[in-house]
């Protein structure tokens, strides 16, 4: 459960990983997504003291240390502050490059949104960088670039500064690309305990996608054979075809099949890199779903995905996630039955482990019990069952939780030692409170607008504090209140809000927060704003 591709090498003193490009260091904002340090410390209880020993950009791909002990975080800073670690970078550029070697020594400053090359200054910060051209017969020109010093954007301001602007960093004079082709190939340093020289090579293809090298770098296979491919108009689209092609692109694998979306039939380029993705995972088919903000009343046959080609899925087919089997179809209307962006919340129902300093359960889970409001296919539930708590599953529908029970079967769990209740869930929160029931965690995943005849309508922008008051009341002291909506015009800070307010008025305080965005293959930028709000919240 522990596996990340990404990490190159592990004791009980450093963690040394291959980032990816557009993966920020640490996360930028509050309610962006995390950077790979967030995400990093808060995945494993062994992680959670890890701290940011230096910093690549976000565009930038390649090697990063983190040190796991004060002394080895003073060690390691010490090395980058007395400059003995040897960082080697690769690069490309487009523009022609005379010398063999080149040594650009310069003030740095910044203007506006970015730095610029200026003369040295008397007494003034220099910058330092050394460049070696390495190959030049493929009509790109590929550097090795050694940085002396460690300033902000220094190999990009130097390089652009000297007529030979990376390939893909358009905010220095490069030329467009998918990303910026510029890695940390290698890193050299002393170990902070033994002193031994360490030396590490991460090799780069930069033509390869990069949405697809950060999933490679996060998701195990072994393990997990479900994620997003790619996100819309966001800027990690693992795309063949050009971005104005259709910015509402989206495409998921789920086991053995892939599952495209968006607001109008697939065109040609959409299509091949489909075929290419079927064939490059060796999968059984591919479809596609029209998405359409106004599905109610259509039926599930007009909802659901249509095969594009390949073979037809059968009726009710698996896929794995972190290890968890799970059912899914094409044929139950506008959702296939599990949703990937929850795919670390379950895991953390799964590994007890919420955040760095949080566990979920505060004691034994098999003593522990879960509620599961709007269960769906109980795919919490399922998680939260294989780490031994007692799960109740609620949920409107009869059908979704005979699905969730099939769910428990397939992953060796008796759905007969759980709970399962058909019930609308304000009338069944009612019913609890007065029945004194207390569970150790409940689960607030609504969707977005639903319908019911004893609660009537429900729309997540107006009525999440409603429900979260409604739920407070079920946690028992030092327990664990889990919200999440994908309602994308509600707010973090009015969600939040929302939520503290109905803690507040049920006389209930939060003793521990942690916020959690969408996962990496669901990135967040301007093109692709955050939709996915969770927090988990222990209460006194």
């Amino acid at each position: 459960m522990s596996s990340v591709p990404g990490i190159l090498f592990e004791d009980e003193h450093l963690l040394v990983v291959n980032k990816p490009a557009g993966w920020n260091t640490h996360s930028p904002a509050s309610f962006a997504g995390e950077g790979i340090y967030d995400w990093l410390r808060h995945r494993e209880p062994r992680w959670a003291t890890l701290a940011i020993i230096h910093r690549l950009d976000k565009e930038t791909s390649g090697l990063l240390v983190f040190g796991k002990t004060p002394s080895a975080n003073r060690a390691l800073t010490e090395q980058f502050m007395r400059r003995t670690v040897r960082k080697e970078y690769r690069l490309v550029t487009r523009h022609p490059v005379k010398f063999h070697e080149l040594t650009v020594r310069t003030g740095i400053e910044r203007r506006g949104d970015h730095y610029v090359a200026v003369p040295q200054t008397a007494g003034g910060e220099v910058a330092e960088t050394c460049f070696t051209r390495l190959d030049d017969s493929t009509g790109f020109v590929e550097l090795r670039a050694v940085p002396r010093t460690g300033r902000t954007h220094q190999i990009r301001v130097h390089a652009a500064a000297r007529g030979f602007p990376i390939l893909g960093d358009v905010l220095y004079g490069g030329e467009p690309a998918a990303r910026l082709w510029l890695h940390a190939e290698r890193l050299t340093f002393q170990h902070p305990a033994t002193a031994e020289p360490f030396a590490f090579h991460a090799p780069v293809n930069f033509a390869l996608a990069p949405a697809r090298l950060l999933r490679e770098a996060v998701i195990d296979p072994a393990e997990t054979n479900a994620w997003r491919m790619i996100h819309g108009a966001g800027e990690l689209g693992e795309r063949s075809c050009p971005p104005d092609d259709a910015p509402d692109f989206y495409v998921d694998r789920l086991g053995d099949f892939l599952l495209a979306q968006s607001g109008r039939a697939p065109g040609l380029n959409q299509r091949e890199f489909l075929r290419a993705g079927q064939a490059r995972f060796g999968l059984r088919g591919v479809y596609h779903k029209l998405l359409n903000r106004r599905i109610r009343g259509a039926s599930a046959n007009d909802a659901s995905p249509q095969r594009l080609f390949g073979e037809p899925a059968p009726e009710w087919f698996t896929l794995r996630e972190n290890g968890v089997t799970f059912e899914v179809s094409f044929n139950e209307g506008y959702s296939v039955g599990l949703f990937l962006d929850q795919r670390d919340n379950r895991r953390r129902l799964l590994v007890n482990h919420v955040a760095a300093g949080f566990p979920l359960f505060a004691g034994d889970p098999s003593a522990a019990t879960v509620l599961n409001v709007f269960a769906y296919t109980c795919g919490f539930s399922v998680c939260a069952a294989l780490a031994g708590a007692h799960t109740t599953s609620l949920d409107l529908s009869k059908r979704s939780l005979e699905w969730g029970r099939r769910n428990f079967a397939l992953n060796g769990l008796n759905a007969n030692a759980h709970d399962f209740i058909f019930g609308d869930a304000f009338d069944w929160l009612r019913r609890l409170t007065k029945k004194d029931r207390a569970f150790d965690v409940v689960l607030l995943d609504p969707p977005t607008f639903s319908t019911s005849k004893s609660g009537g309508t429900f729309r997540a922008e107006q009525d999440f504090g409603r429900l979260a008051a409604a739920a407070v009341k079920l946690v028992r002291p030092g327990g664990v209140l889990f919200a999440s909506t994908n309602a994308a015009r509600l707010a973090p800070e009015q969600f939040l809000a929302g939520i503290s307010h109905a803690i507040s008025e049920g006389g209930r305080r939060v003793v521990r927060q942690h916020y959690a965005p969408q996962p990496p293959d669901f990135p967040v930028s301007r093109a692709e704003p955050a939709y996915l709000k969770t927090v988990w919240l222990r209460l006194d």
